[in-house]
C-alpha cells in the first residue's frame, strides 16, 4: 500500500513538472507576442522613415545622373543623348557587376538556422533525460 502511495506521488511529481512545462511555454509565448507587438511598432516608425530617405535618395539620384550626363555631353562637346548614354552603359555595367557579386554571395546562404537546430536537439534531449530521470 506504500509503495502505491510512492507511485502516486511520482505520478504527481510528473504532471507538477509537466503542467509547469506547459506553464512555462504559455508565458514564454506570451511575453514573445507582447515584445513582437512592441518591437512592429517601432519597425513601422523605422519603416516610414526609411521610406521617405529612399524617396529623397532616389530623386536625388536621378537629379545628378541627368547633371552627369548633361555634363559629359558639355565636356566632350557631344549632343546630349551621347552623355546619357554614357550614363546608362556605365550604370548598366556597374549592375551587372554587382548583380554578379550578389548572385554568387547568394549561394553561400543557408536557408536553415544550423545552430539554432542543434540548440533545440540539445534542450529537447536534455528535457527528455530529465523527465526520465523523475520517472524512476
Amino acid at each position: 500500500m506504500a509503495e502505491l502511495g510512492y507511485r502516486e506521488s511520482i505520478g504527481d511529481l510528473l504532471k507538477g513538472i509537466l503542467g509547469d512545462i506547459r506553464q512555462l511555454i504559455r508565458d514564454e509565448i506570451a511575453l514573445a507576442r507582447v515584445e513582437m507587438r512592441e518591437q512592429a511598432g517601432r519597425a513601422k516608425l523605422a519603416a516610414g522613415a526609411l521610406g521617405a530617405a529612399v524617396v529623397a535618395l532616389a530623386f536625388g539620384g536621378t537629379f545628378l545622373l541627368v547633371a552627369i550626363a548633361i555634363g559629359v555631353a558639355d565636356l566632350l562637346n557631344w549632343p546630349v543623348w551621347a552623355g546619357f548614354l554614357v550614363v546608362a552603359l556605365s550604370l548598366g555595367i556597374a549592375g551587372m557587376v554587382m548583380l554578379a557579386a550578389g548572385r554568387r554571395r547568394l549561394r553561400s546562404v543557408r536557408a536553415v538556422p544550423e545552430q539554432t537546430v542543434q540548440t533545440l536537439k540539445e534542450n529537447s534531449e536534455w528535457i527528455a533525460k530529465r523527465l526520465s530521470s523523475v520517472r524512476r
